[in-house]
């Protein structure tokens, strides 16, 4: 595995967009509802999960990346991740296992919940024209027990994928279907929770826990 994304693509104007901050808070959000005192982050991206953790937890917080002008914590490649098995409470990768071929995302995928001892958090890009509505209207919290209510759902639209100097493959193109991508998950992992935010959804995520 080489190198995709430059430095500069992490530039706030080109990178940080309302639906990447949302997704964000999910990614933080499910990091700290495992309560862990230790989290490995695979792909640095613009540090904004990792400031979060080092300026406000106590969580002792590492990044790994193959890209060494990011300066992560750890250089290398995720297909083979120099630390010790079951090192890590919480080892998590947004939006990086796609950028590998497919035929080597299982291998990633085992290599991540090696150096974790208590879950992996995943997100994957999905591809898909959505449809969303969001409706808000005085009182209604005390119906619904919340502000407002929301409804999203994809067009079903299949296209092939195309390489694009990135990604290697999204669910919901051809061949990538989101059965296909739980079935490989669980050859290793329980899928203790997954979803697609309301507010970003390109984004899967997946909670996976270990087998007993």
């Amino acid at each position: 595995m080489t190198k995709q994304v430059d430095k500069e693509a992490y530039h706030f104007d080109k990178y940080c967009g309302l639906d990447r901050w949302s997704s964000y808070y999910y990614q933080l959000r499910e990091i700290l509802l495992l309560e862990p005192t230790s989290v490995l982050e695979v792909g640095v991206g613009d540090r904004v999960v990792g400031n979060y953790l080092k300026n406000n937890t106590s969580v002792s917080y590492r990044s790994f990346d193959i890209a060494e002008d990011l300066t992560p914590d750890i250089v290398g490649s995720v297909e083979s991740i120099d630390l010790p098995d079951h090192s890590v409470d919480v080892v998590v990768a947004f939006e990086v296992l796609e950028h590998l071929p497919f035929e080597k995302f299982e291998g990633a995928l085992k290599e991540l919940g090696r150096v974790a001892t208590k879950a992996v958090i995943i997100s994957l890009p999905h591809y898909g024209p959505s449809v969303r509505c969001s409706l808000k209207i005085p009182f209604l919290k005390k119906i619904f027990k919340k502000e407002d209510v929301r409804f999203a759902w994809k067009i079903p639209h299949h296209p092939v994928h195309t390489w694009n100097g990135q990604h290697h493959w999204e669910i919901g193109k051809r061949g990538y279907n989101i059965e296909k991508i739980r079935k490989v998950i669980e050859k290793h992992f329980i899928i203790e929770k997954e979803f697609v935010p309301f507010e970003n959804q390109y984004h899967h995520f997946f909670i996976l826990r270990f087998r007993v």
